[in-house]
């Protein structure tokens, strides 16, 4: 039986109960349904009508007010609840009822079912009643919006977007419509796109709150973190804000701050959502985050109570942990920093989808797929064009301060981290659920050469919003696309690609200690998944290098931080640009940088990074263990 399945025998159950008279013992079974089912509507309704039975007035409308809150659309709960707000003299909330009543018997009674299934999470079946009324009525733009939110909720926006995109050519001023369009967009990452229908939505209300969340989402997907520091100050202007919901605005603001590099304003909000909720560990983490903040006693202090708390919640026990790990750490308190950092990482590690021998197997894949036949016989495929320069390595490897150079040559613009090759890869390839990496990269091999420019082609499209400068070349710095080498080479055969390398141990333990956003970076919890992780990496750029040979330069970050004017030149000469001083100066850049070393980039250039690791040598003996020779091999 599944869980629906069981839900509702256990609600046809209660119904029986009550039908027999049995109400304490339906009351009870329905008790143990909530526990289950705490969002299931008619669980609800199902006891408002126990408690009319008990002639108990005021938990019946109680239920049925819970009832229609979690789902409008129940008939039999409006009229109930008119009939008993009527007995119990409440005559505007019985109207209020009646008319609900009377705007559902005028509905369809398909789209009544179907949105009262949408409801209660029963989607399968929301969609087969829709499907059997469209072809009848294909003209109905609120089944077919019902019809697009099944489908987001069944993870298939690509066809949500697509019958929102018919519903807004027939029905351009359905604005609820038009409101999921962007929502779809923003969840298919296709955040210019999404911009223009928030923007057309804030044309006719400005300052509706359901509009300016998508459009300052699609700013921050797009990097444009001005107008996201406004709309954030304008949402807070709310005086009826929970404080929960402050603090997430106050957090929220102050990454934007920080990555436009107001970091004293920065601080300024972080400390007000600490404000609202003191135990908010994403902003202690935020503060912590910066890399140049230092926690006072008296906050090092709040942060331990916290974490003493039985009752604190598990995401915020993790941003905490790594939060105090790197106060301590400031403070030179390497044992205590340590055990923070661990605490952190092994509750992190316990919710990851993260296999190491998944990230194995995708290099065999990879190699197997890649091979110096495969791009011989396919030389001169793709986009002839020079503009993007994609920077790669793993995290912490010291790839912003390569971006932040590079970004300082006026020939040159810094975007961000961009995720559309990693999504063209998952299109063709399909993506590993564990680790997201290519699981089928021989679907390449059915590309033809149209399909290859076309896809380049698709690339310079979809990044020119990032482009606001206008410079001939930009930078793409996933680091992820390591493993998108050969997808990329074919698609834009002159597009530049440099690896940014770092010694194993400083590059491992450096994401050790960073706590990276959602399921991204999933290797980095644990000390021998980041090891088997770089062992991974290696692997694959030897390959590259040997089906592509010198199409990678590789950059040591020991090079850079020890040797900066060389370092500088050889990349400048490498993208075809000439020496510009202001690359030596990169720290005074002004430009929004969005990974964690977004201030440390901002500061000239720290040789303790070289070393830092070695302060908790003793804790990393199984992290050299399991890199083995790649202690030795990684500069090879």
């Amino acid at each position: 039986m599944t869980v629906q399945e069981d839900r509702d025998a256990l609600l046809k159950t209660a119904a029986t109960l009550r039908a027999q008279g049995r109400i304490p013992d339906a009351l009870a079974l329905l008790d143990r349904l909530e526990a289950a089912h705490p969002t299931f509507s008619r669980l609800y309704q199902e006891r408002g009508h126990c408690h009319v039975l008990l002639r108990n007035t005021p938990a019946a409308i109680h239920a049925l007010h819970e009832a229609v809150r979690r789902n409008p659309t129940l008939p039999a709960s409006w009229d109930m609840l008119e009939q008993l707000h009527r007995l119990a003299g409440n005559a505007e909330q019985a109207e209020a009822a009646a008319r609900s009543l009377a705007t559902l018997k005028q509905l369809p009674v398909a789209i009544v079912v179907a949105n009262s299934l949408f409801a209660d999470g029963d989607l399968a079946q929301a969609e087969q009643v829709l499907r059997a009324y469209l072809p009848q009525n294909p003209q109905n733009v609120g089944a077919l919006r019902l019809l697009a939110r099944i489908r987001t909720d069944r993870s298939d926006p690509a066809e949500a977007e697509r019958i929102l995109h018919a519903v807004l050519d027939h029905a351009p001023d359905y604005h609820d419509a038009r409101l999921d369009y962007a929502l779809v967009l923003l969840q298919q990452q296709k955040h210019a796109p999404a911009r223009t229908q928030a923007e057309r939505l804030l044309a006719q209300d400005a300052n509706h709150r359901a509009y300016l969340k998508p459009y300052a989402a699609a700013c921050v997907g797009l990097g444009d973190y001005a107008p996201v520091i406004d709309v954030y100050a304008r949402l807070l202007e709310d005086k009826t804000l929970s404080a929960a919901e402050i603090a997430d605005l106050r957090q929220w603001r102050a990454t934007a701050l920080k990555i436009v590099g107001r970091q004293h304003d920065a601080i300024a909000d972080y400390h007000a959502a600490l404000t609202a909720c003191p135990d908010y560990g994403v902003a202690w983490f935020g503060l912590a985050n910066l890399k140049t903040y230092r926690f006072s006693d008296a906050e090092i202090d709040r942060m331990q109570t916290a974490l003493a708390r039985p009752g604190l919640q598990q995401m915020d026990r993790i941003y905490l942990n790594f939060a105090l790990g790197k106060a301590l750490e400031d403070r030179e308190d390497y044992a205590a920093s340590w055990h923070a950092y661990a605490q952190g990482n092994a509750l992190r590690h316990a919710t990851a989808r993260y296999r190491p021998e998944a990230a194995e197997a995708c290099v065999q894949r990879l190699q197997h797929t890649f091979t110096p036949q495969f791009f011989a016989e396919r030389a001169g495929w793709g986009v002839d064009d020079p503009a993007p320069i994609f920077i790669v390595g793993l995290p912490r490897s010291g790839s912003t301060l390569i971006e932040q150079i590079l970004a300082s040559h006026p020939g040159v613009e810094g975007t961000q981290e961009l995720t559309e090759i990693g999504r063209y890869a998952a299109e063709l390839c399909g993506s590993d659920p564990t680790c997201g990496l290519p699981l089928h990269p021989e679907a390449l091999h059915r590309l033809t050469a149209t399909a290859t420019r076309a896809l380049g082609d698709r690339f310079l499209t979809e990044t020119r919003p990032y482009r606001t400068l206008d410079r001939p070349l930009f930078i793409d710095k996933m680091p992820n696309n390591v493993w998108h080498i050969g997808l990329i080479h074919l698609i834009l055969p002159r597009a530049t690609i440099i690896d940014v390398r770092r010694d194993p141990m400083a590059c491992c333990f450096s994401n050790l200690k960073q706590l990276f956003g959602t399921t991204n970076q999933e290797f980095s919890y644990a000390t021998d998944d980041i090891a088997r992780h770089y062992r991974c990496y290696l692997e694959l750029m030897r390959h590259w290098d040997e089906v592509l040979p010198g199409r990678v330069l590789r950059v040591q970050q020991e090079d850079v931080v020890t040797d900066l004017d060389a370092s500088a030149r050889r990349l400048l000469a490498h993208c075809g640009l000439p020496f510009d001083p202001a690359c030596l100066s990169f720290h005074e850049t002004r430009r929004s940088v969005r990974t964690p070393s977004s201030e440390q980039v901002r500061q000239p250039i720290d040789r303790t990074s070289l070393t830092q690791w070695r302060h908790y040598e003793p804790w990393l003996a199984p992290l050299r263990t399991a890199l083995g020779d790649a202690l030795t091999t990684y500069r090879s």
